[in-house]
C-alpha cells in the first residue's frame, strides 16, 4: 500500500507540475500576444500622428513656394502692364519684380531644387517607412498568435487551456478594402 501511495503521489505531483508549467506557458504566450498587438497599435498611432504633421509641413512649404511664384508672376504682369511713359509707376513695378525675384532667388539658393520636391519625397519615404513598421508589427503579432494558438490546440496544453478558459486568438488579416491603395490628398 505504501508503494502504491507513493506512485500515485508521484504521478499527481508530475501532473500538477506539468499543469502549472503549461498554465504559466499559456499565460506568458497570451501576454506576448497582447504586447505584440500593442506594438501594432503603437505603429498605427505613429502613422496617425505622422501623416497629418508631414502633410501640413509639405503643404506649408509648397504654399510658401507657390506664394513666391505667384508674387513673381503678379509682379511681372504688373510691370508689363505699366508702360515706360509713366516712369515712377514703371520703376515701382520693376522694383516689385526685383523684390519678388529676390525672394525666389533666395529660395533657389537655399534650396537649389526648390525643396518642395524633396519634401514630397520625404513624405513618401516617411509614409513608406511607417507602413513597413506596421507590416513588421502585424507579422510579429501573427507569430505570437500562432505560438499561442498552437499551445491552445495541442495536447496536453489544450486540456489546461480549456480548464482555464484560454481560447485561440485571431490572426491579423487584411480587410477586403485593403486591396485599394490609400489616398493621400493635398
Amino acid at each position: 500500500m505504501k508503494r502504491t501511495t507513493w506512485i500515485i503521489l508521484a504521478v499527481v505531483a508530475v501532473v500538477a507540475l506539468l499543469g502549472f508549467s503549461t498554465y504559466n506557458s499559456l499565460a506568458r504566450a497570451e501576454q506576448e500576444v497582447a504586447a505584440r498587438w500593442a506594438n501594432v497599435e503603437t505603429q498605427y498611432q505613429r502613422r496617425a500622428d505622422l501623416i497629418p504633421n508631414l502633410v501640413n509641413t509639405v503643404k506649408g512649404y509648397a504654399k510658401h513656394e507657390q506664394q513666391t511664384l505667384e508674387e513673381v508672376v503678379a509682379a511681372r504682369a504688373a510691370a508689363t502692364s505699366v508702360g515706360s511713359a509713366d516712369f515712377a509707376k514703371y520703376v515701382e513695378a520693376q522694383q516689385g519684380v526685383t523684390a519678388a525675384l529676390g525672394r525666389l532667388i533666395a529660395i533657389s539658393e537655399s534650396y537649389p531644387d526648390l525643396k518642395a520636391n524633396q519634401n514630397f519625397l520625404e513624405l513618401q519615404a516617411q509614409l513608406e517607412g511607417t507602413e513597413n513598421r506596421i507590416a513588421v508589427a502585424r507579422n510579429e503579432y501573427n507569430e505570437a498568435v500562432k505560438a499561442f494558438n498552437i499551445k491552445t490546440v495541442t495536447f496536453p496544453s489544450n486540456i489546461i487551456a480549456k480548464l482555464f478558459g484560454y481560447t485561440s486568438k485571431s490572426l491579423f488579416t487584411a480587410s477586403p478594402s485593403s486591396e485599394q491603395a490609400p489616398v493621400v490628398a493635398f
